[in-house]
């Protein structure tokens, strides 16, 4: 419960995180973390509001916090004044960045939040290629999470895009989409479960990567794209 430091195979540029939100999201994504492992499966308890961790978490000062980290806030099913709530703490501790992630980002653009201007909206893209999505996520499409993501940096809102679990792309169209999208940054990451997702090879990571930062994207890489390395 409550603040919690940045470990294990969080993002490096966030030294928080914090869920008063909590439960099994409805977008179910096979390599969700918070499902455990194959041999070690994690049971989740329904969705819910943590009101004691709203009310008695001190955010404290001068952190970069992912609110939500262990659930999808912005997921249809969680309730508009829960999300309220959980805004209102972030407005008032003004001190501190917050990531707010979501691969709903159509309700993060037409829920009329009045978002506090000291956070940093991100979304999951793991491909270009939308069929085998369908196998193994509930979440919005690829190209409904491209179209509201620019809407919202359009609006003036900083940006991020993860590539997290990088999965098989087409290396022209999955190019042109992250430049078009001109995020802050984007994060790049692997599978660190062992789903068996389709992964592509380093070399075409590698080119990927190549490619945003002569266009000049920054691009952070996570430890965990160590393993796709042969």
């Amino acid at each position: 419960m409550g603040l919690n430091k940045q470990k294990g195979n969080m993002y490096p540029f966030v030294t928080h995180t914090w869920n008063p939100i909590k439960g099994k999201c409805s977008h179910d994504c096979v390599y969700c973390f918070m499902k455990g492992t194959k041999d070690n499966p994690i049971v989740q308890r329904p969705l819910r509001l943590d009101e004691k961790d709203l009310a008695h978490t001190n955010l404290e000062k001068d952190n970069f916090i992912f609110a939500g980290s262990s659930t999808d806030m912005f997921a249809e099913d969680v309730p508009t004044h829960n999300i309220k709530y959980v805004l209102d703490k972030i407005r008032m501790a003004a001190g501190n960045r917050y990531l707010l992630q979501s691969k709903n980002p159509k309700r993060m653009y037409q829920g009329g939040w009045n978002f506090p201007a000291h956070v940093v909206i991100g979304t999951t893209i793991e491909t270009n290629r939308s069929d085998p999505l369908c196998k193994i996520s509930h979440a919005p499409g690829i190209n409904e999470r491209i179209i509201y993501m620019d809407q919202l940096r359009r609006k003036g809102f900083e940006t991020m895009i993860t590539i997290e679990p990088i999965m098989d792309f087409d290396m022209d169209e999955f190019l042109e989409r992250l430049v078009f999208l001109n995020p802050s940054w984007i994060n790049i990451g692997a599978d660190s479960k062992g789903h068996d997702l389709n992964e592509p090879p380093w070399e075409k990571i590698a080119a990927l990567i190549e490619g945003l930062r002569t266009v000049r994207m920054r691009v952070k890489v996570k430890d965990n794209l160590k393993r796709l390395i042969r």
